[in-house]
């Protein structure tokens, strides 16, 4: 593990972060596109999953500083229905240096419905902001 002597010393492998959802018919995959069946849809698990991710290490950056996703290896192993809650959880496993690498995972009332890994870096958000603005005026 590279550790980066800019970034805050609460910044550790083991920091989690957790996000519950009740279904809903917006969150399907009819609603996504991604599916003809009216069960929650995979765009949404993984919406759910990075933001479990950012949660875990948001009130752990330096001022300025934000997390963007660059990678995700997600099973959706379960389907969930319309009314029933899902909790996704993400667990910091490791940090080199601007790079976090996340274990995730998600569960609905019944069941374990999705898991793997996620990558995200930490990014100046003015800098990154800058970047996008300037694709915009090209």
């Amino acid at each position: 593990m590279k550790t980066d002597s800019s970034m805050p010393p609460t910044l550790q492998p083991g920091l989690t972060g957790e996000v519950t959802i009740t279904v809903t018919d917006d969150l399907t995959a009819v609603a996504f596109g991604s599916g003809t069946v009216r069960v929650y849809g995979t765009p949404a698990l993984i919406a759910l999953l990075e933001e479990a991710a950012i949660r875990a290490v948001h009130d752990h950056l330096p001022d300025g500083q934000i997390t963007v996703g660059t990678r995700l290896d997600v099973q959706h192993l379960a389907a969930t229905p319309v009314g029933m809650t899902v909790t996704a959880t993400a667990t910091l496993k490791e940090i080199d240096g601007r790079r976090l690498v996340f274990e995730v995972e998600a569960s609905d009332a019944v069941e374990r419905i999705g898991a793997g890994t996620h990558e995200r870096f930490i990014v100046d958000l003015a800098r990154f902001q800058a970047k996008v603005n300037a694709k915009q005026a090209d």
